[in-house]
């Protein structure tokens, strides 16, 4: 794809009520492990900043832990608790900022040990007082929204999915009713930041165990999923899958990002292999994996506003400077993805 004007729809503006942001590009969430004691320092700040002064429009920071026992089983994963996490968190900030872009926390619990259904009501209400605490700290100390992570297995799908929620109280059942601790993180978060503060929600129909499960097996019943979730005060939904171009539904091209939107009417963020290419990482690559072909497809979308924002992950990891240059046209500097970009903060 040579269309620098079709490029251009991803260097478009998006506003809604609560969020304006210079361009359609979101940096995904992707966890790094490099915050020795769960505290964010300079490096990090200088991570974020560098994709922010690249042309990032928002930043959603990768996953951080409430505080709660069982929040976190990963070393060096920072926290979103206690001063001095904080403190670099504030820094972090300042310097996307500076830098002129926006961000936003990824808050998560990683799930509960065993299942939720060890978990008491005294439990359960403990936890959702730790999201609305590190909520209501997000917007203290200036981030420009938050993300709950409820994607992937953890404590937010746990409660969620059928195979994981046994509960036989309030908090499990038939679907609607496996999202009531959801419900409840997300008021208590409302309750914490105010009416105007964005609250975006991270959901996956796969899992870490099964790529192939749907939560919601029809549009129907994905929007019988989500409506408590909007009533409660989610305001974007950022639609987990592993590849952007898959439907989500038979009969129909739209991927999960567009179903959302579709049944939801609220805006939604697309994200999966945007960037990379099943064999070398490319984001041109003729005819293979994630090429021009898809690309162009994913730009088609937008501009139909099927979803409003594109996530990219892997591919700003690599490359801190890969939005500069796709909006300028300067693709054959990109640097491709390999696992080696894994081993540094950068």
């Amino acid at each position: 794809m040579n269309s620098s004007h079709s490029i251009q729809a991803l260097f478009q503006p998006f506003a809604n009520g609560k969020m304006t942001l210079s361009n359609r590009i979101v940096m995904a969430p992707m966890t790094r492990q490099f915050a020795p004691n769960g505290i964010p320092g300079p490096d990090v700040a200088d991570y974020y900043r560098r994709r922010a002064e690249n042309g990032v429009g928002l930043i959603v920071t990768e996953g951080t832990a409430i505080d709660h026992p069982d929040a976190s089983n990963q070393e060096n994963v920072p926290n979103f608790y206690g001063e001095a996490a904080l403190n670099g968190w504030a820094n972090v900030v300042a310097a996307v900022h500076e830098a002129g872009g926006r961000i936003i926390p990824q808050i998560w619990h990683e799930g509960a040990r065993g299942h939720v259904g060890d978990y008491t009501e005294a439990d359960i209400a403990a936890i959702v007082q730790a999201f609305a605490r590190a909520a209501s700290e997000a917007r203290r100390i200036g981030f420009d929204g938050i993300e709950l992570h409820g994607a992937h297995g953890f404590l937010i799908d746990q409660f969620f999915w059928e195979k994981t929620n046994p509960r036989t109280d309030r908090y499990g059942g038939d679907m609607v009713a496996r999202t009531r601790f959801a419900v409840e993180v997300i008021e208590a978060c409302r309750r914490a930041v105010g009416p105007e503060f964005p609250i975006v929600l991270r959901f996956s129909q796969w899992k870490m165990s099964d790529y192939t499960v749907k939560l919601a097996e029809s549009p129907m019943l994905l929007e019988q999923l989500l409506a408590p979730l909007v009533e409660a005060g989610v305001d974007m939904f950022h639609c987990s899958t592993r590849r952007f171009w898959e439907p989500e539904f038979e009969g129909s091209e739209l991927n999960l990002a567009g179903w959302v939107k579709k049944v939801t009417g609220k805006p939604t963020i697309a994200v999966g292999s945007v960037g990379l290419d099943e064999e070398d990482s490319s984001f041109f690559a003729e005819g293979k994996g994630a090429g021009s072909s898809k690309i162009e497809g994913l730009i088609e979308r937008l501009q139909r506003e099927e979803f409003d924002l594109v996530a990219v992950g892997r591919a700003l990891l690599a490359d801190p400077a890969w939005a500069s240059k796709i909006r300028d046209g300067r693709i054959d500097e990109l640097i491709p993805f390999t696992p080696e970009a894994l081993k540094t903060l950068y």
